[in-house]
């Protein structure tokens, strides 16, 4: 269960960070996610797009191309903001879990916080 909140956490930067760079659409987004090895359904990925929108980190525009009407979702300013601080927490873990060796730290956890 961990590693699928975790993959479903991933799947909503990997949407925040493509919706920076240009809009974005659903069917689209399920390809990009599956190139990366992801696997995501309608289902859930739909729901994810609509909740992102409604916390305000997505902005949805409706385009007609031919007799298809799309969706198009971008990052908002606090969509910005927050792929920054999901940036910044990816960093820590990427230090804390790849880089750093086991027992290299002379500091126990429980230190940093009080605790003995």
């Amino acid at each position: 269960m961990i590693l699928r909140d975790l993959e479903l956490g991933a799947m909503q930067a990997h949407i925040l960070y493509h919706a920076t760079i240009e809009p974005i659409y659903g069917s689209w987004m399920a390809g990009e996610l599956a190139h990366h090895g992801y696997t995501i359904s309608y289902g859930t990925l739909y729901p994810m797009l609509h909740r992102m929108q409604q916390e305000g980190l997505l902005a949805c525009e409706e385009r007609r191309e031919g007799s298809q009407l799309r969706k198009y979702y971008r990052a908002t300013e606090q969509g910005v903001r927050d792929l920054e601080q999901i940036r910044q927490r990816i960093r820590e873990l990427y230090q804390e879990l790849v880089l750093e060796k086991p027992g290299a730290s002379s500091e126990h956890p429980s230190s940093r916080y009080g605790e003995a």
